[in-house]
């Protein structure tokens, strides 16, 4: 029986979260190893482990994998993700890495002190309805089929709900100006391998809270 994909994070989204979602929109099972000490964290750096000292770290197919996007790239094209050729594998890329830009501005502020917080998840969801979800709604009227590149589900599709949800946990009316998102988003929350990851008891993970950041800060030291 083949080994299961082993993820080592922090006990929250973070880097880890759209590794998580990827995995589990493909249906794979897979084991997590929490860091919530410095002593592991430094053992894995002494080990060799982590390629520039940081996770997030995967252990599959035989191999150690850092770096978020590597990872990411790799899981897409194994699990048949990531376009039937070069053409559609950029524009997958285009569409995740504008989403992961959305993210990462949400996964920073949690960071920030009590004000600075609340006025940069503000600009997230203030960009998100101005700059992005424009932009997937227009790909989505332009392309006119139910996913975001050729007529398939891929890493993209994956990618653009994982963002559409955060963003709802800022503010729940964030769709109500975007028609077509609001369908793809019902299209590919009721994928049943999506679906199962939404429901209670998955292994995603909330939004982060201050253990979590309390935690983060006390192994990194910042």
């Amino acid at each position: 029986m083949a080994t299961k994909p082993k993820l080592y994070y922090f006990r929250g989204r973070g880097r880890m979260e759209s590794i998580r979602w990827l995995l589990a929109a493909a249906g794979v099972e897979f084991e997590e190893e929490f860091i919530e000490t410095a002593e592991q964290y430094e053992k894995l750096q002494k080990d060799g482990r982590l390629l520039f000292g940081q996770v997030p770290m995967i252990e599959i197919d035989g191999m150690v994998l850092t770096q978020t996007r590597a990872i990411l790239s790799y899981l897409a094209a194994k699990y048949d993700l990531y376009g039937k050729d070069l053409k559609e594998t950029v524009r997958i890329n285009m569409y995740a890495d504008g989403t992961l830009d959305l993210m990462l501005m949400i996964a920073l502020a949690a960071f920030k002190p009590p004000a600075e917080k609340e006025e940069s998840l503000a600009l997230v969801a203030q960009k998100a309805q101005t700059r992005y979800f424009p932009v997937f709604e227009k790909i989505l009227k332009d392309h006119g089929q139910d996913f975001l590149v050729g007529n398939k589900f891929s890493w993209a599709d994956i990618q653009l709900l994982e963002a559409i949800l955060m963003v709802e946990e800022l503010n729940a009316s964030v769709l109500s100006d975007f028609r077509l998102l609001q369908a793809f988003k019902t299209r590919i929350s009721n994928i049943p391998t999506i679906k199962k990851f939404l429901q209670p008891g998955s292994q995603r993970q909330p939004p982060p809270d201050s253990h979590y950041v309390e935690v983060v800060r006390s192994i990194l030291h910042f």
